[in-house]
């Protein structure tokens, strides 16, 4: 970028942040006109007992609401459009999701559809939404997704074995309201793989080609959030202050990659969900040091900010050196939080990479890689995250 100074746009919900704000949910469905409301959730959610919290203030207001939870982790578009005919025939006008990104990321594919009467497949790609959703209401837990802030919808179509992105700022949902709280019934595993997706959204959304200051601002705010919180957390799963940390950091990567977009590593993380049907945060943690490794000589001095950030002490450092420091503790993050797995063992082979990388480059997110990346350069990066 040659400036600070060229046109750039920052959309983003109203928020509330704290402890507790998962409760306000029947109040501010309310003051957005909500008459029936319908409540997106997975039974994941439902067990932890987050969803109750949210239908209780609900009927606190005594507002009607139905209940869908027919959600999997990347949601499929035939869950959506069950959702569709439940908000329909129970005739609702607004929305809350509870849970991850999947349940969000529903609830938005269910008010696209709801609103412009066409089916979700047709929205795919940038600025296709043209009807206002109705009133969304996010309740995210897990400190990762980001999905409760962002201009971004993920949906997988389980037939063609592809995800695909629904990228506008129609789909920017009216209200998150973010409870830390939410996140004390994640596992382990799920709060390193949750919080290595915000930290691969900030990484991403720092080297981006469309940043700009205002990203900046939150993408290394969230990347110091989560390199310092993360590993404390996951031995301290109950430690209120430690998670607030990472929702505040998942927050902040959210507020950035949602503005800045993101990069090779999320395209192709998408590529492996839709065939796989695994964890977007665990194929994001997969991928992360082998795409910082090939991004690295499009911007080494944004990279050595993204390991200041991380409380890398770079200085009389050469430049290949700092490299290697980053990505030794980038290595090492993950080998601590846990994650182990690499493609292998999530049964991928060599014989699927052209696939997949013919994918991740159709991927909105490859738009906005800070290094320009071939077919083969991405299959390349596959071949080693094997």
């Amino acid at each position: 970028m040659s400036n600070g100074f060229e046109l750039r746009k920052f959309v983003a919900p109203e928020f509330v942040f704290g402890i507790g704000s998962r409760h306000l949910a029947g109040r501010y469905a309310r003051n957005l006109g909500g008459r029936k409301i319908l409540v997106v959730s997975d039974p994941g959610v439902v067990a932890a007992g987050w969803t109750k919290d949210v239908t209780d203030s609900l009927d606190a207001e005594g507002l009607p609401y139905a209940l869908y939870i027919g959600v999997t982790p990347n949601p499929k578009v035939e869950e959506v459009m069950a959702g569709v005919a439940l908000y329909e025939a129970e005739g609702c006008n607004a929305l809350i999701a509870v849970g991850g990104g999947s349940p969000i990321d529903c609830a938005k594919g269910i008010g696209i559809v709801c609103s412009n009467q066409r089916h979700i497949q047709l929205f795919e790609g940038v600025d296709m939404v043209t009807v206002p959703m109705p009133p969304l209401i996010c309740i995210p837990t897990t400190g990762g997704t980001s999905a409760d802030v962002s201009q971004f919808a993920i949906i997988s179509n389980p037939l063609e074995k592809v995800k695909f992105a629904i990228v506008s700022k129609s789909v920017v949902p009216d209200l998150a309201l973010i409870d830390p709280a939410t996140l004390a019934t994640m596992d382990a595993y799920l709060t390193a793989c949750t919080g290595i997706d915000a930290l691969t959204h900030a990484i991403e959304a720092y080297v981006s080609t469309a940043r700009s200051s205002m990203t900046d601002l939150h993408a290394l705010e969230a990347i110091r959030l989560v390199s310092e919180s993360l590993l404390p957390s996951i031995h301290s799963l109950h430690d209120l202050e430690l998670r607030g940390k990472i929702m505040q950091g998942s927050l902040q990567a959210g507020l950035a990659f949602s503005n800045a977009i993101l990069g090779a590593n999320h395209a192709m993380a998408h590529s492996l969900g839709g065939a796989l049907d695994i964890a977007h945060g665990e194929c994001n943690a997969i991928l992360i040091d082998h795409v910082i490794e090939f991004n690295f000589p499009s911007s080494p001095e944004r990279f050595d900010k993204i390991a200041e950030a991380m409380g890398l002490d770079l200085r009389g450092m050469s430049s290949s050196v700092r490299k290697r420091a980053l990505l030794k503790h980038v290595r090492e993050l993950k080998k601590e939080a846990g994650i182990f797995r690499n493609l292998n063992d999530l049964g991928v082979s060599r014989s699927d990479l052209a696939l997949y990388s013919d994918h991740a480059m159709k991927d909105p997110c490859m738009a906005t890689n800070p290094r320009h990346a071939s077919k083969r350069d991405i299959e390349v990066v596959y071949e080693e995250s094997l």
